[in-house]
């Protein structure tokens, strides 16, 4: 067993303003100077940052960053970690859970990958998530109440997160979930030792504690009718999440030990599935086909087995599996098929690291004829053949090379291609391909007041469906309010919010108006400020990316298993960052277009235009200004600005 840090390769530092033999002048008329002076002034414009432009849940992670790092300092009385866990739970309840397994994509659209390697967004999520758990923060619950009601269908991360966002506008809001506990594939469908159950206990239990109700064992569509439900609530949320697996779409695939990856690994956090066959077969390439090969290296197989207390039964919910607990556990080869070469895979990289550690054998480029079956008609292997398989046009094209099957030998073959929806007693709202049709406020086609989010519009990411279950509430509660439900921003995520900012700092906001611009005779804004985070990503072309030196990411604690080690192993493998980490990697960032006060712009003028604001009127996002009688136009504070959050314009 050996514990190191998080293992990315760090790229050299790439920056650089000119390359080699980049001797061609550009021309003149690009400058747009006049002598000494130009028509373009600096303006000051707010952008949304790439990290969180490609966070499904929205989260203001440039702004939490901002906190940690000490930046943006908190209101009086409130430590900068309350702060940051306050400012990131406004998009995602769940912090401390998603710090483990979200497979962050802000991390990939992270700027900082142009200088050496991406900020380390999720381990800071993780920092705050647990310092929120030991400190015991709560939700602040709201002092009004709306007096309207509103069902939501499922209990998983969509239904959690519009609960919660639902909770703190003042509705009063029921969860009903046929299963015993709340969570949906944040428990049912990740094993523990990725996501500790105390944890995500506590995440769930901090929104039951704003005033939601939970109705668990409760099928709606069965139990009840969704006639009552239209009676007894004013507004429902269909978040039921796909957990029907999807079974291989090959001949013999109905063989009892033909499983789906949803039915294991239920059938595994459930406590029943105690062991498994001696050779295991995943057929995937995503996160769940690694959680299932993963669970698979742990669990082993027993010899001896009787007929009975084979792990199809098991994961049927036939047996207990007692056996398994006095029987010596060996260790179970596991193989891994996908239809994608090993490094094109949609699993996390750190998660296919981790499982060839463990001793999984990850065969890339194999697609699945047929299972083999035995004269009991159990599966003795999967028949794969070597393909090529790639996207074009948004479709998937697969190309068998012929003559090149094989036999996998399998005592247990696990499904993982997809999930599928379960419609029973709710099958109005199909639309005939196994999902929910909603408009972009989520919003049910032909069915006013029902709103839908996560797997069951389409199956992705937990953070996807938390972003889901956000966009939905705000729909819900115009719709609760009587209100039209308008066109969502291009970019929907939870900005920055400079007003805010100037209310805690005391400043008088009579005469401000949306959108926030100041004059030559105000004193309340800035002058020429633009919050352009609802319909525009910076680039890292427009950052002075030469003001950031190499500094090497903070990277979490991961204890790395063998084959013999990963046995019977449930131990968490992810450790978060201690306080002097999380603070040293949020300084890492950027800050993509927001100013973060690096004082270039008032250093580098050269007549002395721009000027830091009074301190008595200052706040974030609101430290320099510049006079426009003095200023010429040289965008001399542009060009070093860090964080493109000067822009030239006026006079256009």
């Amino acid at each position: 067993m050996s514990a190191n840090p998080e293992s990315v390769s760090v790229k050299p530092l790439t920056f650089r303003r000119y390359k080699d033999g980049d001797a061609t002048p550009r021309p003149w008329q690009q400058q747009i100077f006049n002598a000494d002076h130009s028509h373009k002034c600096p303006t000051y414009i707010q952008s949304t940052p790439p990290c969180q432009g490609s966070c499904p849940s929205g989260e203001d992670i440039r702004g939490y960053l901002n906190i940690v790092r000490g930046v943006e300092k908190p209101p009086a009385g409130m430590k900068w970690q309350e702060y940051a866990f306050r400012r990131l739970t406004e998009a995602n309840p769940f912090p401390s859970v998603m710090g483990r397994v979200c497979p962050a994509p802000c991390e990939s659209g992270c700027n900082r990958n142009q200088v050496e390697d991406f900020v380390g967004i999720n381990s800071v999520e993780h920092f705050l998530g647990e310092y929120a758990i030991t400190n015991k923060l709560a939700f602040t619950a709201p002092d009004f109440t709306t007096g309207k009601k509103v069902a939501v269908i499922g209990g998983g991360p969509a239904g959690l997160s519009v609960a919660y966002q639902l909770a703190l506008k003042g509705h009063a809001v029921t969860i009903f979930d046929e299963r015993e506990e709340l969570g949906g594939m944040m428990r049912y469908g990740i094993p523990g030792f990725r996501t500790p159950r105390h944890i995500l206990d506590a995440e769930i239990q901090r929104i039951l504690d704003l005033g939601v109700t939970a109705k668990m064992k409760t099928r709606i569509g069965t139990d009840i009718t969704m006639e009552q439900i239209h009676k007894d609530f004013d507004a429902v949320f269909l978040g039921m999440g796909a957990q029907s697996g999807r079974p291989l779409p090959v001949e013999g695939a109905e063989a009892p030990n033909c499983v789906t990856a949803t039915s294991f690994l239920k059938a595994f956090n459930d406590g029943r599935l105690r062991h498994v066959g001696k050779r295991v077969v995943v057929v995937g390439g995503g996160d769940t086909s690694i959680d299932v090969a993963t669970v698979a290296r742990r669990l082993g197989h027993i010899d001896k087995i009787n007929p009975s207390d084979r792990p199809e039964h098991a994961i049927a919910g036939h047996v207990a599996h007692d056996v398994a607990s006095v029987s010596a556990k060996q260790g179970a080869d596991v193989t891994l098929t996908s239809i994608f070469a090993v490094d094109k895979m949609q699993a996390s990289r750190h998660e296919v690291e981790h499982a060839l550690s463990e001793g999984i054998a990850i065969r890339g480029g194999y697609a699945p004829v047929s299972v083999v079956r035995g004269p009991d008609g159990r599966a003795t292997a999967l028949r794969v053949i070597r393909c090529e398989a790639k996207v074009v046009g948004g479709k998937l094209e697969i190309k068998n090379i012929e003559g090149s099957e094989e036999d996998i030998p399998a005592d247990l073959i696990v499904s993982a291609i997809g999930q599928a929806v379960d419609f029973t007693g709710l099958e109005m709202f199909n639309n005939g391909k196994g999902a929910v049709p909603a408009d972009k406020n989520y919003q049910v086609q032909g069915h006013a007041g029902v709103f839908a989010g996560g797997d069951i519009i389409r199956p992705h990411l937990l953070t996807t469906a938390i972003g889901h279950g956000a966009i939905a509430a705000d729909g819900i509660d115009r719709f609760l309010g009587g209100e039209a439900l308008g066109k969502r921003p291009k970019i929907d995520v939870h900005a920055f919010d400079l007003k805010r900012k100037m209310v805690e700092k005391g400043l008088t906001l009579s005469d401000v108006h949306e959108p926030i611009r100041g004059t030559d005779s105000s004193n309340v804004a800035i002058h020429n400020y633009d919050n352009r985070s609802d319909r525009y990503v910076i680039s890292h072309k427009e950052l002075f990316l030469g003001h950031f030196p190499f500094t090497p990411r903070n990277k979490r604690t991961i204890t790395n298993l063998t084959a013999e080690e990963a046995l019977g192993n449930f131990d968490e493998r992810l450790q978060a960052l201690v306080e002097a980490q999380a603070q040293s990697e949020a300084k890492r960032c950027m800050s993509c277009g927001q100013c973060f006060e690096c004082d270039n712009c008032v250093v580098y003028c050269p007549q002395v235009a721009v000027f830091k604001v009074k301190k008595n009127q200052s706040t974030t996002g609101r430290y320099v200004d510049t006079d426009y009688d003095k200023c010429i136009g040289c965008h001399i504070c542009h060009d070093v600005c860090p964080t493109g959050y000067i822009q030239m314009g006026l006079g256009e």
